[in-house]
């Protein structure tokens, strides 16, 4: 699942409705969905000499670790479990609920329970899925994506169609760029952050790196495939959308893809709420299994409890990290509204690819005779981190209580670092306690610690020390080197 197969995702058929609300037209709104696929290449050069140059898995977090140590690492990866994942997660399953309910309710919006209860479920379906079997999670993630490029493809086509027809009036110059209200820098800075959740996912390949062939040849390959691909097939469907609907039209709907369907599709219009929810589906699991790798991950360097690096002794699948991100996605599931959300899951990750893009400066200037197989122009990362101030500062003026209270959630893992990472030299009650929960974590999922080879075996923090030697007279399987990686 690598390049424009982890980027082009549900976020097409989220986002086009915010960006069009926030720029204000559709001339606007496309101008900002190509300038977002620009960005993201930025970002994408700038993540490959960071990934050659820093040779392992884990991307942003284990950049970060490495160029300023612990606390951002951990801050990073805090956020990460608590706000990005879950909250991706639950945008992505409150969509498969509004495309699987919108059919049901065609003249209004599918109850609040309705939604939640079915988002919930698909959720703890696909969680149970990827507890039980790793190869049957990537089978269903591979099976489902067709799905999604069937409803691009369907959609793309169609609205050619409608062009070559001449319906093109809506996206003439002189009524694509007329708007009815001239909108704020604050909100052309929030129509950008709803197109970047589409585009979410063009650093997944640095998660993988050490699985990459060659990667000082194969990333920037990767890239200049991709990114111009992605923007290019989103910019298409966005153009479809305005072949056949009103603006007004667009924003009034709950499932844009739906009602694109009825309009043009007739009685065939059922393909589109059954691609995009195939589409959804497969989304939803992809990111249960990433979520899981990165709560593995921390919890193998010692950032995060013990039990999220433990496995199912027999299905080799990582039970616990898996229930804490499904957890986590319903407690936001129940309190969030799906483009409240994606202004505040853009925002964090857009604060995470700065800091990491930061990073690069300044491992530069501190490196500065370190070898580097790519090496990107000084103009790439600058450019990037002029246009993520403005942006960044333009949504928290115009989002405060939004943007505010990611920020916060981040901070909060500063004190959980000093307590449970930092602090060395803890009452013993506290690892008594510690290892008791360990216990009986180990024995309601099933899991132990995985078998490393010497190789990969990092310096062990003092609470993996303690609960291996003290919890664990289990065997310990060898799973697939690949997995952890």
């Amino acid at each position: 699942m690598g390049g424009d197969g982890n980027i082009i995702g549900s976020g097409i058929f989220i986002s086009p409705k915010g960006v069009l609300e926030h720029s204000g037209s559709v001339g606007l709104a496309l101008v900002v969905w190509v300038l977002g696929g620009c960005i993201a290449a930025l970002g994408s050069l700038c993540y490959a000499e960071l990934g050659v140059t820093i040779p392992k898995s884990g991307g942003d977090y284990s950049y970060v670790t490495e160029i300023f140590g612990g606390l951002m690492g951990f801050l990073l990866l805090w956020s990460a479990v608590l706000i990005m994942y879950p909250t991706t997660l639950a945008v992505i399953a409150l969509t498969f609920s509004s495309y699987v309910l919108q059919p049901v309710f065609p003249n209004c919006v599918p109850p609040y329970m309705a939604t939640r209860m079915l988002s919930a479920t698909c959720l703890l379906l696909l969680t149970w899925v990827n507890c039980s079997s790793v190869r049957m999670a990537t089978r269903i993630q591979d099976v489902f994506t067709v799905g999604k490029l069937m409803a691009l493809g369907l959609i793309i086509v169609v609205g050619l169609v409608q062009i070559c027809n001449g319906n093109y009036e809506a996206l003439t110059p002189q009524v694509a760029f007329s708007m009815e209200r001239t909108p704020s820098v604050g909100q052309i800075a929030l129509a950008f952050l709803q197109a970047s959740f589409a585009f979410s996912g063009w650093n997944f390949l640095n998660y993988v790196t050490e699985e990459v062939v060659e990667p000082r040849r194969n990333l920037p390959r990767a890239i200049y495939i991709s990114i111009p691909l992605v923007t290019f097939v989103y910019t298409l469907t966005n153009i479809a959308y305005f072949s056949s609907m009103s603006p007004e039209e667009l924003l009034s709907s709950n499932a844009v893809a739906v009602t694109f369907g009825e309009k043009l599709l007739g009685m065939f219009s059922v393909i589109m709420p059954i691609s995009v929810a195939l589409s959804t589906f497969g989304g939803i699991n992809g990111y249960l299994f990433t979520s899981s790798r990165l709560c593995f991950s921390g919890a193998r360097e010692g950032h995060l409890p013990s039990l999220l690096a433990m496995i199912h002794y027999k299905n080799c699948t990582p039970i616990p990290a898996l229930l804490v991100c499904c957890a986590a996605t319903i407690v936001i599931l129940c309190i969030g509204e799906t483009h409240n959300l994606i202004n505040y899951v853009s925002f964090i990750n857009y604060l995470s690819y700065g800091v990491t893009i930061a990073g690069l400066l300044y491992y530069r200037w501190k490196k500065p005779n370190l070898y580097r197989p790519i090496k990107v122009n000084l103009l790439v990362p600058v450019c990037y981190l002029m246009f993520w101030a403005l942006l960044l500062g333009f949504s928290l003026y115009s989002e405060p209580v939004v943007c505010g209270v990611g920020l916060v959630i981040m901070l909060t893992g500063v004190p959980v670092y000093f307590l449970g990472v930092h602090w060395k030299e803890k009452p013993k009650c506290i690892y008594t306690f510690i290892e008791r929960a360990t216990y009986v974590g180990q024995r309601l999922c099933f899991v132990v610690f995985p078998q490393f080879d010497p190789i990969e075996i990092a310096t062990p923090s003092e609470w993996t020390d303690r609960l291996q030697t003290q919890v664990l007279p289990v065997t310990v399987f060898k799973v697939p080197r690949a997995f952890f990686q």
